[in-house]
């Protein structure tokens, strides 16, 4: 069948279906029926069944980067898109990637006793015994053999470190056992060290994510004591990919530098461990009882430690080579082959890895093969469609990183969009990205309905918005919106070298809510624990490609591309507001803290026989002069809402001006680059994004004013605001440039 008789049978078969809907953004209404049956047609297409069996078959055996088993991993998604009809290859690159070789962990005082260092089979879970896994550890710690005293530190954040402080207890030439949570793991090794520490050990407490959450594994979702959860502690703040290469691609013949020169490796020694390993070395600890929020979930009074508990911790690993596998595979368009929508999911995993990352990367392959059938009636986008399953995401974000670098000049010409999964369960949308892509996801999320409970995703994931909003003011404004917003993106999956390093507009989008998630980057991550506490029926995998699926199809198939960037404007402007409320506050704080310890209060009110003293009384906050900003956000609101307008209109262009508007708009986000990046990590380069240097996979918006602010450097922070000033007008400039093909 050829594709107008394909597309007249559809319009016509789904008019009923659809006759609510009047309008996509970017289409002629004239085309709105035509490409909702296009979508219908694709939805029927999916399988729940197909994907259950996917992830089944991918999570069967471990597959780690390096792995014989990830190598045969990438060439089932090779296989599988070649024989939908896609134009598929590996893309390969050449890595660092070390595993260990010598784990110790064993305490020698007060009491000895040697940490099992692993994680027990379960009849339940047939893959968990399998021969193959890696064990648990964390990528990136440095070789290294210290006997030390050990310190409870909590989560190991900032402010824990400043409670220690005013306890009179330093880290310096010890071990310190730290939480998981709170922030990303590596954050937690790089304030050790940054703090004269010789050690880290990071462990799951019961009380987050174990049995106070509840039943744990294999009973229940939650971590039970063996759990351990892999991963990086890359300080991937500075930046991300493999180490040795910095900003460049990891070619064959790529220039490395030895891995001791890396700014982002660690110079300690770190380990995870279950809290079955980390109770005796708790238990033992004696001296200060910890502060009010620290006590965790193991059953007894949690102390800081005297000296008197030592620990002796010893790690060696293999600094090899390896290869990294991508599959990259392309549908070329037929108008526009030169305009790209790209959309990636990992496929390699610390063990098995059904959750993280297959369930992404069956949906993704669901809509691949969708996709393919579509091909065979005669559809073709007229945009070039690019899916990529990436290798090598879980330790550093390798194969997206290197993908990117070495080919950024042509991302940065052609790349429309790159859409991100990454695990998927039950629940609610998650959906985050680049602000301009708002109003298309919303129109998306409105036209797919939920599983469970039969209501649009959209309608749902407002829903949890309005109760999960704190006082009744802020709930009553939650109760009239009817747009959901999208979240700020900072780092931690592969969307990050596309948005923060290129420029390249993203987003990311998943399922999730109501799913356990003890399983986490631990051998119990398997199709055993999938089937039962995570996607039961695999029916959330559908809707996952359903909602990228019509995603990508709307943006190949645009007439003008969807953007509307009075949402970026909007966001901008709010983080705008929200760098002057924090400086003010800290201005104000800072004037009456200093009030305070002049009279002597903090030793008035202080319980005597917790021996704190008091916080160190810090420089008064100067004004900063955010005018620059301000002006320049008021130019870029003028701007948008006029652009907006304009767009709302798809008839307002001539044929020949469709492929420069169109270009005009998926690169205006490049024009939100800081040419020289941000300030000790150059490599992000976004203006408004970035993960935050002591947050790690957490964003911090408008990161170079906000975080010289945190961290009270008042000169950095008036640069920022010129800096960021200066893009705003850059992005405005740009869209002003649209506004004069108006006809």
């Amino acid at each position: 069948m050829n594709r107008i008789s394909l597309l007249l049978l559809t319009v016509f078969s789904g008019a009923n279906v659809y006759s609510q809907v009047s309008r996509i953004s970017g289409f002629d209404p004239a085309a709105v029926q035509t490409q909702l049956s296009i979508e219908n047609t694709f939805d029927k297409t999916l399988s729940a069944e197909n994907i259950g069996k996917t992830i089944q078959t991918l999570s069967s055996n471990p597959h780690h980067l390096g792995s014989p088993g990830g190598k045969a991993v990438a060439e089932h998604i090779l296989n599988a898109f070649q024989s939908y009809g896609w134009d598929a290859s590996l893309n390969v690159y050449k890595v660092l990637f070390p595993t260990p070789k010598t784990r110790v962990l064993e305490m020698i005082a007060p009491s000895t006793y040697k940490a099992m260092l692993r994680e027990l089979p379960f009849k339940e879970d047939v893959t968990s015994g399998q021969p193959g896994q890696l064990p648990p550890y964390n990528v990136w710690s440095a070789d290294g053999d210290v006997t030390a005293p050990l310190v409870f530190v909590n989560y190991g954040l900032p402010s824990d470190y400043e409670m220690l402080g005013r306890m009179g207890i330093s880290v310096k030439g010890k071990i310190v056992i730290a939480k998981y949570g709170r922030s990303w793991r590596g954050i937690k090794p790089k304030l050790a060290q940054e703090h004269g520490a010789l050690g880290c050990i990071i462990y799951s407490d019961p009380a987050d994510d174990g049995y106070a959450a509840g039943d744990v594994y294999p009973k229940g979702a939650f971590k039970n004591e063996y759990g351990v959860q892999r991963g990086s502690v890359m300080d991937m703040p500075v930046y991300p990919g493999d180490p040795i290469t910095p900003g460049i691609g990891a070619t064959e013949n790529a220039k490395r530098i030895d891995h001791s020169e890396a700014a982002n490796l660690l110079k300690i020694p770190v380990l995870p461990i279950g809290y079955h390993d980390a109770e005796p070395l708790l238990r033992s600890l004696s001296g200060r009882v910890v502060p009010s929020g620290w006590q965790g979930g193991l059953p007894f009074t949690y102390h800081v430690g005297d000296g008197n508990t030592r620990v002796h911790l010893k790690l060696a690993f293999n600094w090899d080579i390896v290869p990294c596998y991508n599959v990259v595979a392309t549908i070329r368009g037929s108008v526009f082959p030169d305009e790209w929508i790209l959309r990636g999911n990992h496929h390699d995993a610390w063990v098995n890895g059904a959750n993280d990352p297959i369930s992404g990367q069956a949906a993704l392959l669901e809509e691949a093969k969708a996709m393919g059938a579509l091909l065979k009636t005669g559809w073709r986008p007229k945009r070039t469609i690019v899916y990529c399953a990436w290798d090598g995401e879980e330790p550093a974000l390798l194969g997206s990183t290197e993908y990117v670098e070495d080919h950024i000049k042509e991302l940065q010409e052609k790349a429309v969009v790159y859409i991100n999964s990454d695990g998927n369960g039950r629940g609610f949308l998650n959906a985050g990205g680049s602000h301009a892509f708002q109003t298309m996801i919303n129109e998306v999320a409105d036209g797919i309905t939920d599983p469970q409970t039969n209501v649009s995703v959209l309608k749902r994931a407002l829903a949890r918005n309005t109760m999960n909003a704190a006082g009744a003011a802020v709930k009553r404004g939650a109760l009239a919106k009817k747009e959901m917003d999208l979240s700020a993106l900072g780092s931690g999956s592969d969307y990050s070298p596309f948005l923060q390093h290129a420029g390249v507009p993203s987003l990311s989008l998943e399922y999730g809510g109501e799913d356990g998630g003890g399983e986490y980057h631990t051998i119990y991550d398997s199709y055993d624990d999938y089937k039962r506490f995570k996607d039961p029926g695999f029916f959330y995998g559908v809707v996952l490609a359903k909602t990228i699926g019509h995603t990508v199809m709307r943006l190949a198939d645009a007439d003008i591309l969807p953007f509307r960037f009075s949402h970026l404007y909007a966001a901008i402007d709010s983080y705008a507001q929200q760098v002057v409320s924090l400086i003010n506050d800290m201005r104000e704080t800072t004037m009456v803290e200093q009030k305070i310890s002049d009279q002597g209060l903090y030793q008035l009110a202080t319980d005597t026989a917790k021996h704190l003293l008091p916080d160190t009384p810090k420089a008064a906050v100067p004004f900063i002069d955010f005018s620059p900003l301000q002006n320049a956000l008021m130019e870029l609101h003028i701007t948008t809402d006029s652009l907006d307008a304009m767009l709302q209109q798809t008839l307002f262009l001539q044929k020949d001006a469709v492929a420069t508007v169109n270009k005009l708009l998926y690169t205006a986000e490049q024009q939100l680059l800081l040419p020289d990046g941000l300030p000790r990590r150059p490599w992000y380069k976004h203006s408004i994004y970035a993960p935050g240097f002591y947050t790690g996979y957490g964003v911090k918006t408008l990161p170079k004013i906000r975080e010289a602010i945190e961290q009270r450097n008042w000169p950095e922070a008036q640069q920022g605001v010129k800096d960021v000033a200066d893009a705003v007008n850059r992005i405005n400039s740009r869209l002003q440039e649209i506004l004069t093909y108006r006809r």
